[in-house]
């Protein structure tokens, strides 16, 4: 473009359809950015509670590990102390 033509473009003042065209661009800018910032709002809600549940649910999977641990324990002792009947009564029965 030639120098003339920029320098004419620069002095003609905006028409205001072009004004209205441009303030229209803006508000709708502005709404995009007002809808991202409520869908990043909300997403790291999701995320913050979804992390706690996360945080709850590895207690609990603590808790019921232990459980489990102390459940096998006592039913090894069981087991022992069930073997150790069965094994008088055998001896009972075998001296009868």
């Amino acid at each position: 473009m030639s120098v003339k033509v920029l320098e004419n473009q620069m002095e003609r003042p905006m028409a205001s359809e072009d004004l209205g065209a441009l303030e229209e661009k803006v508000y709708k800018a502005i709404e995009m950015v007002k809808s991202a910032r409520e869908a990043k709002a909300a997403a790291e809600r999701d995320a913050n509670r979804l992390r706690e549940q996360l945080e709850q649910r590895e207690e609990d999977l603590e808790v019921l590990r232990s459980e489990v641990i102390a459940l096998r324990k006592e039913r090894e002792e069981v087991r022992g102390r069930v073997e150790k009947m069965l094994k008088q009564m055998d001896h009972l029965v075998a001296e009868a």
